[in-house]
Protein backbone atom coordinates (compact mmCIF):
# COMPACT_ATOMS: atom_id res chain seq x y z
CA UNK A 1 0.00 0.00 0.00
CA UNK A 2 1.44 3.37 -0.74
CA UNK A 3 0.41 6.22 1.56
CA UNK A 4 0.39 9.72 -0.24
CA UNK A 5 1.96 12.38 1.72
CA UNK A 6 -0.34 14.90 3.26
CA UNK A 7 -1.46 18.40 1.85
CA UNK A 8 -0.78 21.01 5.18
CA UNK A 9 -1.09 18.73 7.84
CA UNK A 10 -0.59 20.27 10.97
CA UNK A 11 1.14 17.49 12.89
CA UNK A 12 1.48 17.19 16.79
CA UNK A 13 5.11 15.94 16.97
CA UNK A 14 3.96 13.10 19.02
CA UNK A 15 2.00 12.52 22.43
CA UNK A 16 1.88 15.24 24.26
CA UNK A 17 0.61 16.46 27.92
CA UNK A 18 -0.25 20.46 27.37
CA UNK A 19 -1.22 21.54 30.90
CA UNK A 20 -1.25 25.60 30.27
CA UNK A 21 -2.53 27.33 27.60
CA UNK A 22 -0.80 30.55 26.22
CA UNK A 23 -2.51 33.23 28.64
CA UNK A 24 -1.71 30.82 31.40
CA UNK A 25 2.04 30.37 30.87
CA UNK A 26 2.24 34.56 30.74
CA UNK A 27 -0.11 34.72 33.71
CA UNK A 28 2.66 32.38 35.61
CA UNK A 29 5.30 34.38 33.95
CA UNK A 30 4.17 38.03 34.95
CA UNK A 31 3.52 36.42 38.51
CA UNK A 32 6.84 35.10 38.53
CA UNK A 33 8.61 38.95 37.65
CA UNK A 34 6.19 40.25 40.46
CA UNK A 35 7.81 37.68 43.42
CA UNK A 36 11.60 38.26 41.91
CA UNK A 37 10.84 42.19 42.54
CA UNK A 38 8.57 42.27 44.89
CA UNK A 39 10.31 39.08 47.87
CA UNK A 40 13.10 38.43 45.91
CA UNK A 41 15.74 35.30 46.38
CA UNK A 42 17.89 34.85 49.00
CA UNK A 43 21.62 34.78 47.88
CA UNK A 44 24.64 33.48 50.01
CA UNK A 45 27.31 34.69 47.97
CA UNK A 46 29.29 37.88 48.43
CA UNK A 47 30.16 37.90 44.56
CA UNK A 48 26.84 36.86 43.23
CA UNK A 49 25.28 39.38 45.37
CA UNK A 50 27.57 42.30 43.94
CA UNK A 51 27.15 41.23 40.55
CA UNK A 52 22.79 41.73 40.96
CA UNK A 53 23.50 44.63 42.75
CA UNK A 54 25.90 45.76 39.80
CA UNK A 55 22.85 45.45 37.49
CA UNK A 56 19.93 47.24 38.87
CA UNK A 57 18.68 44.75 41.64
CA UNK A 58 18.03 45.81 45.29
CA UNK A 59 20.05 44.54 47.67
CA UNK A 60 19.43 43.77 51.53
CA UNK A 61 22.69 43.14 52.63
CA UNK A 62 22.23 41.87 56.17
CA UNK A 63 19.42 39.52 55.01
CA UNK A 64 20.90 39.25 51.30
CA UNK A 65 17.89 39.34 49.63
CA UNK A 66 18.16 40.54 46.08
CA UNK A 67 15.13 42.27 44.47
CA UNK A 68 15.46 41.82 41.01
CA UNK A 69 13.83 44.17 38.26
CA UNK A 70 11.43 42.71 35.70
CA UNK A 71 13.90 44.31 32.92
CA UNK A 72 16.52 42.57 34.50
CA UNK A 73 15.27 39.40 34.15
CA UNK A 74 13.51 39.73 30.70
CA UNK A 75 17.43 41.06 29.43
CA UNK A 76 19.18 38.21 31.13
CA UNK A 77 16.69 35.71 29.77
CA UNK A 78 17.21 36.95 26.27
CA UNK A 79 20.87 36.47 26.22
CA UNK A 80 20.38 32.38 27.40
CA UNK A 81 21.19 30.59 24.21
CA UNK A 82 17.61 27.97 23.21
CA UNK A 83 19.74 25.30 21.46
CA UNK A 84 23.07 23.79 23.50
CA UNK A 85 25.48 21.11 21.96
CA UNK A 86 25.73 18.28 24.90
CA UNK A 87 28.85 16.91 22.74
CA UNK A 88 30.81 13.40 23.51
CA UNK A 89 34.23 12.05 22.88
CA UNK A 90 32.93 11.31 19.72
CA UNK A 91 30.72 13.16 17.09
CA UNK A 92 28.25 10.69 16.76
CA UNK A 93 27.79 10.41 20.64
CA UNK A 94 26.68 14.52 20.37
CA UNK A 95 23.15 14.84 21.36
CA UNK A 96 21.15 18.13 20.90
CA UNK A 97 18.96 19.89 23.24
CA UNK A 98 16.84 22.41 21.57
CA UNK A 99 12.48 22.28 21.02
CA UNK A 100 11.35 19.44 21.20
CA UNK A 101 13.79 17.15 21.27
CA UNK A 102 13.36 14.35 23.76
CA UNK A 103 16.59 11.96 24.99
CA UNK A 104 17.01 10.04 28.30
CA UNK A 105 19.55 9.41 30.34
CA UNK A 106 20.17 7.79 34.07
CA UNK A 107 19.11 10.19 37.07
CA UNK A 108 21.04 10.28 40.61
CA UNK A 109 22.02 9.57 42.65
CA UNK A 110 21.49 5.95 44.06
CA UNK A 111 22.36 5.56 47.41
CA UNK A 112 22.63 1.88 47.85
CA UNK A 113 23.50 -1.13 44.77
CA UNK A 114 22.30 -4.52 45.17
CA UNK A 115 25.65 -6.28 44.76
CA UNK A 116 25.47 -9.26 41.79
CA UNK A 117 27.68 -11.25 43.08
CA UNK A 118 26.82 -11.52 47.16
CA UNK A 119 23.29 -10.26 46.83
CA UNK A 120 24.33 -7.53 49.53
CA UNK A 121 22.28 -4.23 49.80
CA UNK A 122 25.52 -1.79 50.04
CA UNK A 123 26.45 1.43 49.80
CA UNK A 124 27.94 2.26 45.95
CA UNK A 125 31.98 2.45 45.36
CA UNK A 126 34.10 4.41 42.67
CA UNK A 127 34.11 0.52 40.74
CA UNK A 128 29.74 1.08 41.09
CA UNK A 129 30.30 4.56 39.51
CA UNK A 130 32.48 3.26 36.71
CA UNK A 131 30.67 0.09 36.51
CA UNK A 132 27.10 2.20 35.62
CA UNK A 133 28.56 4.58 33.78
CA UNK A 134 29.90 1.82 31.06
CA UNK A 135 26.54 0.60 31.42
CA UNK A 136 24.91 3.78 30.38
CA UNK A 137 27.54 4.25 27.38
CA UNK A 138 26.30 0.75 26.46
CA UNK A 139 22.78 1.34 25.87
CA UNK A 140 21.60 3.18 22.88
CA UNK A 141 18.52 4.83 24.12
CA UNK A 142 20.57 6.87 26.61
CA UNK A 143 21.32 9.92 24.83
CA UNK A 144 23.80 11.50 27.65
CA UNK A 145 25.16 10.05 30.68
CA UNK A 146 24.53 11.02 34.35
CA UNK A 147 26.07 9.93 37.46
CA UNK A 148 23.86 7.47 38.84
CA UNK A 149 25.49 6.60 41.79
CA UNK A 150 28.10 8.38 43.81
CA UNK A 151 31.60 6.87 45.16
CA UNK A 152 31.07 6.41 49.58
CA UNK A 153 34.70 4.92 49.46
CA UNK A 154 36.43 8.39 49.08
CA UNK A 155 36.76 11.69 51.19
CA UNK A 156 33.50 13.05 50.70
CA UNK A 157 34.65 16.56 49.96
CA UNK A 158 36.14 15.63 46.94
CA UNK A 159 34.20 12.74 45.74
CA UNK A 160 32.30 14.53 42.44
CA UNK A 161 35.99 14.50 41.67
CA UNK A 162 36.47 10.68 42.15
CA UNK A 163 33.00 10.15 40.48
CA UNK A 164 34.22 12.41 37.39
CA UNK A 165 37.40 10.59 36.82
CA UNK A 166 35.60 7.50 36.84
CA UNK A 167 33.03 8.36 34.64
CA UNK A 168 35.65 10.13 32.29
CA UNK A 169 37.51 6.50 31.90
CA UNK A 170 33.99 4.90 31.14
CA UNK A 171 32.31 6.60 28.16
CA UNK A 172 32.46 7.73 25.33
CA UNK A 173 29.34 9.83 26.21
CA UNK A 174 28.36 13.77 27.28
CA UNK A 175 27.72 13.38 31.26
CA UNK A 176 26.43 15.49 33.42
CA UNK A 177 27.37 15.57 37.31
CA UNK A 178 26.88 17.72 40.33
CA UNK A 179 29.87 19.25 41.83
CA UNK A 180 29.45 20.14 46.04
CA UNK A 181 30.50 23.72 45.19
CA UNK A 182 32.80 26.03 43.55
CA UNK A 183 36.52 24.34 43.93
CA UNK A 184 35.16 20.69 42.55
CA UNK A 185 33.50 22.25 39.75
CA UNK A 186 36.92 24.38 38.79
CA UNK A 187 38.63 20.80 39.14
CA UNK A 188 36.61 18.98 36.98
CA UNK A 189 36.58 21.37 34.23
CA UNK A 190 40.58 21.11 34.51
CA UNK A 191 39.94 17.07 34.16
CA UNK A 192 37.74 17.82 31.20
CA UNK A 193 40.27 20.19 29.26
CA UNK A 194 42.99 17.87 30.00
CA UNK A 195 40.94 15.21 27.88
CA UNK A 196 39.20 17.62 25.23
CA UNK A 197 42.52 19.09 24.45
CA UNK A 198 42.60 22.55 26.10
CA UNK A 199 40.35 24.98 27.39
CA UNK A 200 39.33 26.16 23.30
CA UNK A 201 38.57 22.56 22.43
CA UNK A 202 36.54 21.78 25.58
CA UNK A 203 34.66 25.39 24.77
CA UNK A 204 34.40 23.58 21.42
CA UNK A 205 32.88 20.86 22.40
CA UNK A 206 32.12 20.92 25.99
CA UNK A 207 32.14 17.28 27.42
CA UNK A 208 30.60 17.22 30.63
CA UNK A 209 27.68 19.51 32.38
CA UNK A 210 26.93 20.18 35.75
CA UNK A 211 24.10 19.83 38.06
CA UNK A 212 22.74 22.28 41.07
CA UNK A 213 19.98 22.61 43.15
CA UNK A 214 18.25 26.19 44.82
CA UNK A 215 16.89 25.55 48.32
CA UNK A 216 13.34 26.53 48.10
CA UNK A 217 11.65 28.32 48.49
CA UNK A 218 13.99 31.01 46.41
CA UNK A 219 17.34 30.29 48.24
CA UNK A 220 20.26 30.50 45.99
CA UNK A 221 23.29 28.96 48.89
CA UNK A 222 26.48 29.99 48.16
CA UNK A 223 27.07 26.54 46.64
CA UNK A 224 24.41 26.57 44.13
CA UNK A 225 25.95 30.16 43.16
CA UNK A 226 29.02 28.86 43.17
CA UNK A 227 28.44 26.30 40.34
CA UNK A 228 26.26 28.60 38.38
CA UNK A 229 29.47 30.53 38.37
CA UNK A 230 31.85 28.44 37.41
CA UNK A 231 30.14 26.73 35.01
CA UNK A 232 29.27 30.49 33.20
CA UNK A 233 33.39 31.66 33.10
CA UNK A 234 34.12 27.87 32.16
CA UNK A 235 31.71 27.40 29.16
CA UNK A 236 29.53 24.93 30.45
CA UNK A 237 26.24 23.81 30.73
CA UNK A 238 24.81 23.85 33.95
CA UNK A 239 21.29 22.12 34.81
CA UNK A 240 19.47 24.17 37.65
CA UNK A 241 17.44 21.63 38.96
CA UNK A 242 14.57 22.67 41.14
CA UNK A 243 13.11 20.67 44.05
CA UNK A 244 10.50 22.53 45.48
CA UNK A 245 7.89 20.23 46.79
CA UNK A 246 4.37 21.25 47.06
CA UNK A 247 2.50 21.18 50.67
CA UNK A 248 6.34 21.67 51.99
CA UNK A 249 8.97 23.80 50.68
CA UNK A 250 6.34 25.84 48.17
CA UNK A 251 2.19 26.25 47.85
CA UNK A 252 0.53 23.22 48.09
CA UNK A 253 -1.47 24.42 45.28
CA UNK A 254 0.60 23.41 42.04
CA UNK A 255 -0.03 27.12 40.13
CA UNK A 256 1.66 28.86 43.30
CA UNK A 257 4.44 25.78 43.25
CA UNK A 258 5.54 26.43 39.35
CA UNK A 259 5.13 30.40 40.09
CA UNK A 260 7.89 29.29 42.97
CA UNK A 261 10.06 26.99 40.34
CA UNK A 262 10.03 29.34 37.66
CA UNK A 263 11.26 32.74 40.07
CA UNK A 264 14.10 30.05 41.07
CA UNK A 265 14.94 29.21 37.85
CA UNK A 266 15.38 32.97 35.93
CA UNK A 267 17.24 34.08 39.14
CA UNK A 268 19.55 31.56 38.29
CA UNK A 269 19.55 32.52 34.62
CA UNK A 270 20.01 35.88 35.31
CA UNK A 271 23.20 34.91 37.86
CA UNK A 272 24.35 32.61 34.85
CA UNK A 273 24.36 35.69 32.37
CA UNK A 274 25.22 38.09 34.78
CA UNK A 275 28.48 36.51 35.04
CA UNK A 276 29.13 35.75 31.12
CA UNK A 277 26.32 36.64 28.66
CA UNK A 278 25.42 33.59 26.85
CA UNK A 279 26.38 31.36 28.48
CA UNK A 280 24.18 28.25 28.64
CA UNK A 281 21.86 26.99 31.53
CA UNK A 282 19.23 24.22 31.45
CA UNK A 283 15.70 24.32 32.88
CA UNK A 284 15.64 21.71 35.32
CA UNK A 285 12.93 20.12 37.58
CA UNK A 286 12.42 17.76 40.21
CA UNK A 287 9.42 19.21 41.88
CA UNK A 288 7.05 17.47 42.97
CA UNK A 289 4.47 17.37 45.47
CA UNK A 290 4.41 16.28 49.33
CA UNK A 291 2.92 12.62 50.30
CA UNK A 292 0.97 14.13 53.45
CA UNK A 293 1.04 10.74 55.17
CA UNK A 294 5.03 10.26 55.52
CA UNK A 295 6.08 13.97 54.77
CA UNK A 296 8.17 11.84 51.66
CA UNK A 297 8.69 13.41 47.91
CA UNK A 298 6.00 11.68 45.55
CA UNK A 299 8.42 11.30 42.70
CA UNK A 300 6.21 8.86 40.92
CA UNK A 301 3.06 10.12 41.48
CA UNK A 302 0.45 11.53 38.56
CA UNK A 303 1.15 15.28 40.87
CA UNK A 304 4.63 14.82 39.47
CA UNK A 305 4.01 14.23 36.06
CA UNK A 306 1.65 17.18 35.62
CA UNK A 307 4.23 19.36 37.03
CA UNK A 308 6.60 17.64 34.20
CA UNK A 309 4.30 18.47 31.64
CA UNK A 310 3.56 22.54 33.32
CA UNK A 311 7.76 22.86 33.59
CA UNK A 312 8.66 21.84 29.79
CA UNK A 313 5.83 24.31 28.45
CA UNK A 314 7.53 27.14 30.77
CA UNK A 315 10.92 26.06 29.50
CA UNK A 316 9.50 25.91 26.11
CA UNK A 317 7.97 29.49 27.06
CA UNK A 318 11.27 30.76 28.39
CA UNK A 319 13.13 29.53 25.09
CA UNK A 320 15.52 27.34 27.42
CA UNK A 321 15.91 23.39 26.96
CA UNK A 322 14.31 21.49 29.80
CA UNK A 323 15.07 18.34 32.05
CA UNK A 324 12.78 17.02 34.40
CA UNK A 325 12.87 14.27 36.60
CA UNK A 326 10.77 10.85 36.36
CA UNK A 327 10.04 8.04 38.56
Amino acid sequence: MRRNIHAGKAGSGGFSLNTLTDDELYEIHLATLEVLEKTGVFVEDEEALELFHGNGAKIDKAKKIAKLPPYLVEETLRSAPPKFVMAGRRPQDDFVLENNRVGFTMFGEGILVNDLETGELREPTKKDVALSAKLGDYLSEVSVSNRAVGAHDVPADVAPLHNAEAIFANTSKHFMIGPFGGYQARQIIKMAKAVAGGDEALRERPLVSFHTCPVSPLRLVKDTCEVIMESAKGGVLVNMISMAMAGASSSIHLAGTLVNHNAEMLASVALSQLTAKGSPIMYGSSTTAMDLRFAAATVGAPECAVINAAVARLARYNSLPSFVAGG
